[in-house]
């Protein structure tokens, strides 16, 4: 390993470009060993000519590039597009392990801390001269979690996810220490052997995945990384707020968790029953309780002490008494039979709740535990025994970690949330009062009508279901998903399912029919004024965003909902939808109106002396909420970040941030260091300039004009995007449980904003990102032809919310290409439509990349960002050949070829392309 010295020295990028070079080895060599010599050659040839074409724009590279392409079978144009697919899945793979490796640098130097780690938080925090007292209290309230969904655009499998990982790892063994000869030899085959499965592995799913499949996706990163390395974080923390004199007598609360919606979000997917629901939660209990099963069994086979020679507390001895380990081999060591003990019990646990059987047979029978706190107590019990007797060190290991995952995991691994349209509501509750109103017709009930009417029954324990009453099928469901609920609630504890959000919600009503389904399985209780799970209204659309407010004002201005809110200790959750929001609104206008929203409601709630959390929708690409989540946090309106905040976490996002654990430990931290710096080292007072405020509003309106006018008032753009992307195309590749449009329908309006942001990705156009900024410049300019270019580069410059906006829409035009997106331009059938529709785009786009850098002061895209400049530069030159393959293969498909191979290359291609550009859905 060289010098830290030397490691800052020289090239910083010269370790990856040696991965990079190693990986493209190992895999041409594949390529021609499988493939034979004529694909490897053909492979070169298109790779160098792609080369050539981006970093000369030498044209006869680009016609040589074209042609050699077109011309290919498809049968081997199968074999290019997997050659060059997976070399950007291997690209991705060396540019993580960089990160690492210079995170490691960092440390090893002592560099200065870098933004987004707690060390920076706290410095900052100190140079504020925030009290020790309030960083504590801000730990004691903080509530920070990461939500993984079930939106896939995550096109991988869960096979090419682990040979990914070993590969990772093996980079990491050559970086990590120095290596014999023969060792570098061995890593080197075990690399080929990773590479050549991947690579005789085939890509795509041969069926669409289940819920139940998305389930166990989900809880694998659980394996991977947060049941380790969420431990890691908080014993670091611990480490930190100890030098900072801020360490806590007793552990710090568990503030970092992790909550998911898959198995419980059934808006727009049909699949999502009652029994799946039980699924996903014995799931994630399982996998809980199986690493606890397997931590207690090794710490068992660690703390072999012999109470002959060390002390131990009246309560530890109290507890190996108990335990019924009745072995003469242990009786003189009494954490062993401590441990014991507690397997037992655990084991007994695991059985009762999930039909589990323990991986070691425990030594006896024992009651299971009540609940995780029960589990707790009895490793405290270890631990203060440990310290209280000189061995304090040894439960700074595994013992420390097991405690750390028990409070922050419990029996149920993640707060599932549950999700459902308000339309849904609104049928369900309609349909259930016609049956004993017979004379009612809910659904033509006024607002003001319909909010009086389930006030009445909220305020009556009466139930309203009838089991002497027939329900159709999607009445019968939400009741056995409410039903299922409260026995999860009484099975694994409130902490399992604590949240309820309600998709396109409008009005009041929308909240109190929520409210009324609860009430029907218990819980919500009337007379005792008891609400067992947050409902949490989720705005999505522009119109319901600038109403926000004013729905919000109106409910907690109830007191029948506030009574209820007060068993919640006065903490409402408000959820913001940043993809529908875009796909209605654009870019720009999205942002904006986010960002007034939380203004609205931060004003709404301190009038009403409610706790306000807020939940952000956001999605992996920047057309869908995406981009740094740093950034993203540090860059929202004073007062929105009180102290708690939770994120989506969509698509192939979860696998780029979590399935390393070294990365993932370092997102979840930057989610936790940025929820501190919003909420402690904002000032109070701090206000945002009227100027600015008047010039967003004016972009926005122009910019919702411009988007507005292409997206929904272009006659036959609808078609014109069905035929220039692979909308179609992704519909049918199984990338997912959850249908692609909300109904059956062809139109934009019904269509789910992944699908809509994903095909804009895989055409290179990237529009849900960009769309309508170039136009509102332009328009600000001509009103402002003075100062207007100064004033915009003024809010760039001091304005944190306007640099988060541009810099991701810096991010995204640098992965668009207007030439690519040009050949997708093609696909149109009617010539007429196809000019009208992209000379617009393309000016739009011209306009973009003009303005953009002007208001930056950069001289080029991604100029202030020089790391992703690169990557992106690295990358194009293996990302356009699957751009040409994918349009040359649709032509034939649309065309009425229906070889197999085809519809193959074309489902090739999307993954590659997915891979190549990481944040596209």
């Amino acid at each position: 390993m060289p010098k830290p010295e030397a490691v800052e020295a020289e090239d910083k990028d010269l370790p990856l470009r040696d991965d990079i070079r190693l990986l493209g080895r190992i895999l041409g060599d594949t390529v021609r060993e499988q493939a034979g010599e004529a694909v490897f050659d053909t492979v070169e040839h298109i790779r160098q000519n792609s080369v050539r074409f981006r970093r000369d724009e030498d044209v006869t590279a680009r016609r040589d590039l074209e042609a050699t392409l077109n011309g290919l079978a498809p049968t081997e144009a199968l074999q290019i597009i997997r050659a060059f697919g997976f070399f950007s899945h291997l690209a991705n793979i060396a540019e993580d392990q960089h990160h690492i490796r210079r995170t490691r640098a960092h440390h090893l130097t002592s560099s200065a801390p870098r933004e987004g780690t707690m060390t920076h938080a706290l410095a900052r925090a100190r140079e504020a001269g925030i009290p020790p007292a309030r960083l504590r209290a801000f730990f004691d309230g903080a509530m920070v979690v990461p939500v993984l969904t079930a939106h896939p655009t995550e096109v991988r499998r869960q096979s090419m996810i682990d040979r990914e990982m070993e590969i990772a790892d093996l980079l990491d063994e050559r970086d990590r220490r120095p290596l014999t000869a023969a060792e570098l030899a061995a890593n080197e085959a075990a690399l080929r052997r990773a590479v050549l499965t991947l690579w005789q592995t085939n890509l795509l799913r041969r069926t669409r995945l289940r819920v139940i499949d998305e389930i166990a996706n989900g809880v694998s990163y659980y394996d991977h990384t947060f049941l380790s390395e969420l431990p890691r974080f908080y014993a670091d923390l611990e480490k930190e707020l100890a030098n900072a004199e801020v360490a806590p007598t007793d552990s710090l609360p568990s503030f970092l968790r992790i909550g998911s919606w898959i198995g419980g979000d059934r808006d727009g997917n049909p699949f999502v029953t009652e029994e799946v629901l039980r699924a996903a939660l014995r799931a994630q209990s399982s996998r809980a309780l199986r690493y606890y099963l397997d931590e207690l069994h090794l710490l068992g086979g660690e703390l072999s002490l012999d109470g002959r020679l060390v002390g131990v507390t009246d309560a530890l001895e109290e507890l190996a008494a108990r335990s019924p380990d009745r072995s003469a081999n242990r009786q003189d060591e009494p954490y062993r039979r401590a441990i014991t003990g507690i397997y037992a019990r655990l084991a007994a646990t695991a059985r009762m709740l999930d039909h589990l059987e323990a991986p070691q047979h425990a030594v006896g029978e024992a009651p299971p535990y009540r609940d995780s706190g029960e589990l707790l107590a009895d490793l405290v019990i270890l631990d203060r025994s440990l310290v209280a007797n000189g061995s304090g060190i040894l439960a700074e290991g595994r013992l420390k970690n097991l405690r750390r995952a028990v409070d922050a995991f419990g029996f149920h691994l993640a707060a599932l949330d549950l999700r459902q349209n308000s339309d849904a509501h609104g049928c369900t509750v309609g349909e259930m009062l016609g049956l004993v109103q017979p004379d009612l017709d809910y659904a033509a009930l006024a607002e003001p009508e319909r909010i009086r009417l389930l006030l009445a029954e909220l305020g009556t324990a009466r139930p309203l279901a009838s089991a002497f009453l027939s329900y159709s099928a999607e009445t019968a469901s939400e009741l056995a998903i409410l039903r299922a609920t409260a026995e999860a609630h009484r099975h694994y504890g409130r902490a399992c399912m604590p949240h309820y959000v309600i998709s396109q919600t409008t009005g009041v009503s929308d909240i109190l029919e929520t409210a009324v389904l609860l009430k029907e399985a218990g819980l919500l209780r009337p007379r005792e004024g008891v609400l067992d799970l947050d409902i949490v209204p989720l705005f999505e659309t522009i119109d319901d965003l600038r109403h926000c407010g004013e729905v919000m004002d109106e409910l907690l201005g109830l007191s029948e909902y506030m009574r209820l809110l007060e068993s919640r200790d006065l903490v409402q959750e408000v959820m913001l939808g940043y993809s529908d929001s875009n796909k209605d609104g654009g870019f720009l206008t999205s942002g904006w109106e986010l960002y007034k929203a939380e203004l609205a409601l931060v004003e709404v709630f301190r009038h009403h002396d409610v706790g306000l959390r807020l939940f952000h929708g956001r999605g992996g690409s920047v057309g869908r909420g995406g981009g740094p989540s740093y950034q993203a946090i540090l860059a929202q309106p004073v007062g929105a970040v009180q102290g708690a905040i939770r994120i989506t976490e969509q698509g192939e996002v979860i696998a780029s941030k979590y399935s390393n654990p070294e990365l993932g430990r370092r997102n979840l931290e930057i989610l936790a260091a940025a929820t501190l710096e919003a909420t402690l080292l904002q000032p109070e007072t701090a206000e945002t300039r009227p100027e600015y405020l008047e010039a967003m509003e004016f972009l926005s309106a122009e910019a919702y004009r411009a988007y507005r006018s292409l997206v929904y008032e272009t006659d036959g753009f609808d078609r014109f995007f069905r035929e220039s992307t692979v909308i179609g195309e992704i519909a049918n590749l199984n990338i997912g449980s959850r249908p692609s449009s909300r109904r059956a329908s062809a139109r934009i309006e019904d269509l789910r904003a992944i699908p809509w942001v994903f095909s804009w990705a895989q055409c290179r156009l990237m529009l849900p990102g960009w769309y309508g900024f170039g136009s509102a410049v332009n328009a600000w300019l001509e009103a402002q032809p003075n100062s207007g270019i100064r004033m915009l580069q003024r809010m760039y410059r001091e304005w944190p919310f306007f640099q988060m906006l541009l810099s991701n829409m810096d991010m995204v035009l640098a992965k668009s290409d207007i030439a690519i997106a040009s050949r997708y331009a093609e696909l149109v059938s009617d010539s007429e439509l196809r000019d009208r529709v992209f000379s617009r785009l393309r000016a739009e786009w011209q306009s973009v990349v003009d303005a953009l850098p002007r208001i930056m002061g950069q001289q080029s895209l991604l100029e202030s960002n020089p790391l992703l400049a690169r990557s992106i530069r690295n990358r194009f030159p293996y990302l356009d050949p699957l751009n040409h393959m994918q349009i040359e293969l649709l032509k034939r498909y649309r065309a009425g070829d229906t070889d197999q191979d085809v519809v193959t290359g074309i489902h090739l291609t999307i993954n590659g392309l997915a891979a190549g550009l990481r944040n596209s859905g």
